[in-house]
């Protein structure tokens, strides 16, 4: 498929044309298809800069999210009415910032996982399942862009051209599977979830962090990650864009005396300048003059379980519930046909071998299921396969 049915519709990007959407969107029929593009990669934090939709007797729409910054007013003309979005945990965060929040959704990625898809991206499904190709060269390309490119918007629409299609389509597939409640328990729970906590220590995530051993050296990767940060934020650029986590990382392990030195480093030489270089000298030099009380901890305190590795030595028995379990879920997973992490978390089965209830029958560990979050046909399937593994 090359062009969206009704051709490219011009992008929305004032008040009185997002009046009239608004309006459209709330007189259309069926669900409504949505999708969101960003700029990751390009652009400090992950909102939205185009916005997407299509629905029956409404068409396509392609919303300037930066001229428009409040769609709160679409997103009441949509309450209500099921929302189609692919991968939607993805898209959900920056619809929200926007005043977008579905109270009804399918998730046509997670359908294809239920379903025991081997390929759940957009394009491999609307090809298995509905036997339509769909152009995807534009999908890491900087959408803060603006004008944006026509090819870009020709994209943009056909991401929703047929996803209401692939819905239903994928509708009929569960019910046949005997999996459709499950699903739309799954579909719910997105829906109502709370927005995530802010992430404790961001720093700590790093890419080569695992290089990072003393806490003087770590204090350096807090140091240079936080101006960092504050840099890319007063920028609107990516973080990665203003330092690469390689440079943090070499410049910890190097712990450089001085500008120079730092200037002779991975990262920092070539196109930085002596300001700059300035500058994150003067964060690696606000890490070594910290007192030891101020250093960061070698590991980051996690609630729940320690890492499976470390289970033999610290809990023989409870390594070898883990063992039984996981053999078992799989199975399951496998008789199911769908991945063994959507029949549920990995984490969860941790959680119940690490203290698992005292006396391990069904009733308890489904309501230990359930405590942790699980959905009804999870814990009607899981619990079974837990409680032979917490007796083994």
């Amino acid at each position: 498929m090359l062009e969206p049915r009704e051709g490219i519709p011009p992008v929305i990007a004032d008040e009185a044309a997002l009046a009239e959407a608004v309006a459209a969107f709330a007189a259309g029929r069926g669900p409504v298809a949505v999708d969101a593009e960003r700029a990751s990669g390009y652009r400090y934090g992950q909102r939205a800069y185009l916005v997407q939709l299509r629905r029956e007797g409404a068409g396509t729409a392609l919303i300037d999210p930066v001229a428009c910054p409040d769609l709160s007013g679409l997103g009441e003309a949509l309450s209500g009415v099921e929302w189609v979005l692919h991968a939607a945990t993805q898209d959900l965060p920056c619809l929200r910032e926007i005043g977008m929040r579905p109270s009804l959704l399918f998730d046509t990625e997670l359908a294809g996982r239920l379903a025991g898809f081997p390929r759940v991206g957009l394009g491999a499904m609307v090809e298995n399942v509905l036997g339509f190709v769909l152009e995807k060269g534009h999908s890491a390309v900087d959408w803060s862009t603006r004008p944006l490119p026509e090819p870009w918007l020709r994209y943009a629409a056909l991401d929703v051209e047929l996803l209401v299609d692939l819905r239903d389509a994928l509708e009929k597939e569960l019910d046949r599977q005997g999996k459709l409640d499950w699903a739309r328990q799954e579909f719910d729970a997105i829906a109502s979830a709370p927005p995530p906590e802010p992430r404790k220590d961001p720093w700590r995530r790093t890419s080569g962090m695992h290089k990072v051993r003393r806490r003087r050296q770590m204090a350096v990767v807090r140091e240079l990650w936080e101006a960092r940060d504050r840099i890319a934020r007063r920028r609107d650029v990516s973080p990665g864009k203003v330092l690469s986590d390689a440079a943090i990382v070499e410049a910890a392990l190097a712990m450089p005396a001085n500008h120079h030195a730092l200037g002779a480093l991975n990262g920092f030489g070539q196109r930085v300048g002596r300001r700059q270089l300035e500058q994150w000298q003067a964060a690696v030099d606000r890490a070594r003059s910290l007192s030891e009380d101020r250093l960061p901890q070698p590991g980051q305190q996690v609630a729940g379980p320690p890492p499976p590795r470390a289970w033999a030595d610290k809990d023989p028995e409870a390594a070898a519930r883990l063992t039984a379990a996981r053999a078992g879920v799989n199975a399951l997973a496998e008789r199911l046909g769908m991945p063994a992490e959507n029949l549920i978390t990995p984490d969860t089965v941790r959680r119940v071998c690490w203290e698992p209830p005292a006396v391990a029958g069904e009733e308890s560990v489904a309501a230990a299921l359930t405590a942790l979050g699980a959905r009804a046909w999870q814990v009607e399937q899981v619990t079974p396969v837990l409680v032979a593994a917490l007796a083994a």
